[in-house]
């Protein structure tokens, strides 16, 4: 049998959980609020992220009930043809994720790949 431990590597996810371990938002939650924040529509920002409306529009409801507070807000029709806009506490998640990633990422990044190397080292000595 051949050999497939050069494939095998640590890696990671990070993602903000409730205390019960719940998990309420992790990367693709926040490319979605990026985009929504970017492109001004859930649309739009759907469109751009490559996610499905109906899922994407569930999740974001499902988040804020996991939160108690809102993160979105639509605005339908009339002269701006309707938009949706993050809250101020939509934003801040945003800014919290982006300040934990600039923070940490690095850090993990380098223990996964001394923890690889240590890995793949230990199973070459068998």
């Amino acid at each position: 049998m051949e050999s497939r431990k050069d494939r095998l590597r640590f890696n990671f996810k990070v993602w903000i959980e409730t205390e019960e371990k719940k998990g309420i938002l992790g990367y693709g939650q926040m490319r979605l609020l990026q985009a929504i924040k970017d492109k001004g529509t859930l649309n739009n920002a759907i469109r751009d992220a490559g996610f499905h409306y109906r899922k994407s529009w569930d999740k974001l409801k499902t988040i804020e009930s996991l939160l108690g507070f809102r993160i979105i807000e639509t605005h339908r029709g009339g002269a701006n043809k309707g938009n949706t806009v993050l809250t101020e506490k939509g934003h801040k998640l945003i800014d919290a994720f982006e300040k934990f990633n600039s923070r940490y990422e690095e850090i993990l990044k380098k223990t996964c790949e001394t923890a690889t190397n240590d890995l793949l080292n230990d199973l070459q000595e068998l």
